[in-house]
């Protein structure tokens, strides 16, 4: 079994285009994104490794913030999910796997957690 490092941003609150009844369909809903990524990495990390051997933490808030693209409805959270985990996947060849959990938050009632969690591999 090879080693994988595990990075994980946790709990963006990001405003998306996304619904499927005409109430969500022209203004965007806020979301929470958690998404943890499985990463090949080197057999050790010594004091002086650089972040190359690593992924900065950045990248992966981007895929779920500003590399959205504007302006698009996305019917489903499912296809939010799935827009991230290929951008992940394009930014670095050594994602081996991306999960996505999307929270909408304008429909809970009483501070429970409504939405779903997508884990993708690459092909």
């Amino acid at each position: 079994m090879d080693d994988s490092l595990i990075l994980e941003v946790h709990d963006l609150e990001v405003q998306v285009l996304t619904g499927i009844y005409s109430e969500e369909t022209h203004l965007p809903q806020p979301l929470r994104i958690s998404i943890t990524v499985g990463l090949r990495c080197p057999e050790r990390f010594t004091p002086d490794t650089p972040l190359s051997a690593s992924k900065n933490y950045l990248d992966l808030k981007h895929a779920a913030t500003t590399a959205l693209p504007p302006g698009v409805h996305f019917t489903l959270i499912e296809g939010v999910a799935d827009h991230i985990c290929e951008t992940l996947f394009l930014q670095d060849r050594r994602v081996t796997w991306a999960e996505v959990k999307i929270v909408k938050l304008a429909i809970a009632e009483a501070g429970e957690s409504i939405g779903m969690t997508l884990r993708r591999y690459r092909r």
